[in-house]
C-alpha cells in the first residue's frame, strides 16, 4: 500500500474532523482570493484610467511637474515636433510605443456673458484623435468607463466641459436637469454678446466663421507674455468626470487653440509629450531609453521622464492601503489555518499514539512516521486548495454578474464591484503556494513530535 493511500485512509478514519478542518482550509481561501481578486480589479483598473489619460510616461521641462501647473508659458517644451519624430524613428521605442502626442495644460476663466456667470477652469489642450486612441488603451480588460472625446472633425474654437463647469455657467441645455439654473429668457433671445473690451481681446473671432449661437462662452487666460488673451469658444458637450474635483474644473480643447491662447501668433509649444506604451511592463526600458536620447540633446530647455506613478501619486497610495489590507487579512487567514490544521495534527497524534508506537516496533523509522503525518497533511492542502479555488471562481462569477456597484470616496457616478480571480494566475498561484506553506508549517511540529516518540511509551499510552 502506498503512502498516499494510507495517508487518505487516516484522514477517512475521522470524517467530522477532517471535514471541519478542510472546511477552513476552503474558507480561508476563497475569502483571500475573492478580496485578491477585488484589490487586483482596483489596481488594475486604477492603473488603466491613468494610463488612458496620462500615459504612461510624459517627457517635461525640469520643475513644470512641482512647481510649473499655474505658468505654462514658463515651462513650454520647444520644437517638440523632433522629439516626437526621434521617439517614433527609435529602434528600441517604436516597437514599445502605442500612441505619442503633445499637450498643453493651462489654467484660466470662463465665462458665459449672456448669464453674467463665470468660474475658473483647468483647461487641457489636445490632439483629440490622438487621445482617443489613447482612451481605447486597456492592456488588462477591465471594464473601461472613457468615453471618447466628441471633438473629432470639429472647429477649433469648440470644447468640452466637465458637467460641474456647464452647471456653473448655466449651459443647461447639455445637462437637462433640474438642478441646473437656467440663463434668464430675455438675455438668451437678445444673445447678448461678450463685453467689448473682452471680444477685442479674443484670440480666434473670425469672419468667416460666425460664433455658434447658444452654449458660448469666452475664456480669459494670461498668455506667454502676461499680458491676458480671449477665446470665443462653443461648448459641444459637457460630461461627468467621475470625481466631482475634476468635473468642476475640466475643459478639454484642441491643442492649435490652446497654443493660440496661451503664445498667440508666437512659436507654439506644449507642456508635455505624452508616451503611451503597449505594455506597462515596458515602462522601466521605455524610461531608461528616453532619458538616453534626451542626455546632452535638450540645449537650453532641460527635460525630464517621468512616469504614471509619479504623475499620479494616488495610485501609490491606493497601491498601499490595497497591499496592507490583503497582507493584514491574507496574515490573519492564515494564522486561523495554521492552528486548525495544528490541532487537528496534535489530535491525530495523541489517538495513534499506540498505532505509531506498533509500527516503530515493526521497523519503521522515524522518517517514514513523519512523512506519513506530513502526507496526510499535504493531501488535507491539496483537496482544500482545489476546492478553494473552484468556490472562488464560482463565486467570482456570481459577483461579476449580479451589477452591484458602489460610489467610491470623492466619486460622482457609480463603479461596478468586480473581483479579478481567474484573470489573475499570479492571484492563484500566490494563494495556493501559501495556503500549502501554511498546511506544511503547521503538520511539521506534530508530524516531528509523533516521530520522537519512544517505542515503550508509545506502546503503553493508554
Amino acid at each position: 500500500m502506498s503512502l498516499w493511500s494510507l495517508a487518505l485512509r487516516n484522514l477517512l478514519r475521522n470524517r467530522r474532523r477532517s471535514l471541519a478542518t478542510l472546511l477552513a482550509m476552503v474558507v480561508g481561501l476563497v475569502a483571500i482570493l475573492l478580496f485578491g481578486g477585488y484589490r487586483s480589479n482596483i489596481l488594475y483598473g486604477t492603473q488603466t484610467g491613468f494610463v488612458q489619460h496620462t500615459g504612461h510616461l510624459q517627457i517635461q521641462r525640469q520643475g513644470y511637474f512641482l512647481d510649473g501647473g499655474d505658468n505654462p508659458a514658463a515651462h513650454g517644451i520647444a520644437d517638440y515636433p523632433r522629439w516626437i519624430a526621434a521617439i517614433q524613428r527609435d529602434a528600441v521605442l517604436a516597437p514599445m510605443v502605442a500612441v505619442v502626442t503633445p499637450t498643453l495644460q493651462l489654467g484660466g476663466i470662463a465665462g458665459n456673458f449672456a448669464a453674467g456667470v463665470s468660474r475658473s477652469v483647468m483647461a487641457t489642450g489636445l490632439i483629440p484623435e490622438d487621445h482617443n486612441r489613447m482612451l481605447a488603451w486597456n492592456d488588462y480588460r477591465v471594464v473601461s468607463y472613457a468615453q471618447p472625446l466628441p471633438l473629432v472633425g470639429t472647429r477649433e474654437d469648440t470644447v468640452m466641459v466637465g458637467t460641474g463647469v456647464a452647471r456653473k455657467l448655466r449651459l443647461c441645455k447639455l445637462l437637462g436637469d433640474s438642478d441646473c439654473v437656467p440663463t434668464p429668457a430675455r438675455a438668451t433671445d437678445a444673445g447678448d454678446p461678450a463685453p467689448h473690451d473682452i471680444a477685442a481681446l479674443s484670440s480666434i473671432e473670425r469672419a468667416d466663421q460666425p460664433p455658434i449661437a447658444e452654449n458660448r462662452i469666452e475664456m480669459l487666460a494670461a498668455a506667454a507674455h502676461g499680458a491676458p488673451n480671449v477665446a470665443s469658444l462653443g461648448v459641444i458637450q459637457a460630461s461627468n468626470m467621475g470625481i466631482k474635483a475634476l468635473d468642476d474644473v475640466y475643459m478639454a480643447m484642441h491643442l492649435h487653440q490652446a497654443q493660440r491662447l496661451i503664445y498667440g501668433a508666437g512659436p507654439a509649444q506644449v507642456t508635455a509629450i505624452i508616451i503611451q506604451l503597449q505594455h506597462t511592463r515596458d515602462t522601466p526600458l521605455a524610461r531608461q531609453r528616453l532619458s538616453e536620447l534626451l542626455a546632452g540633446a535638450s540645449g537650453d530647455q532641460p527635460l525630464e521622464v517621468l512616469d504614471f506613478e509619479t504623475l499620479n501619486p494616488i495610485y501609490g497610495q491606493t497601491n498601499e492601503f490595497m497591499d496592507s489590507m490583503f497582507g493584514f487579512i491574507s496574515l490573519l487567514i492564515g494564522v486561523i489555518v495554521l492552528f486548525t490544521i495544528g490541532n487537528t495534527m496534535s489530535t491525530a497524534v495523541v489517538e495513534r499514539t499506540v498505532e505509531i508506537g506498533t509500527l516503530r516496533a515493526l521497523g519503521q523509522r522515524r522518517s517514514g512516521i513523519r512523512r506519513l503525518f506530513m502526507c496526510e497533511a499535504l493531501l488535507l492542502g491539496g483537496i482544500g486548495a482545489v476546492l478553494g479555488v473552484l468556490g472562488a471562481l464560482v463565486i467570482a462569477h456570481l459577483i461579476n454578474h449580479s451589477g452591484w456597484s458602489w460610489i467610491p470616496p470623492g466619486y460622482s457616478y457609480a463603479y461596478l464591484i468586480l473581483v479579478r480571480v481567474g484573470q489573475d494566475p499570479a492571484l492563484l498561484a500566490g494563494s495556493v503556494t501559501g495556503m500549502m506553506v501554511v498546511t506544511v508549517l503547521s503538520a511539521w511540529w506534530p508530524a516531528n513530535r509523533a516521530a520522537r516518540l519512544m517505542i515503550v511509551d508509545a506502546l503503553r499510552h493508554a
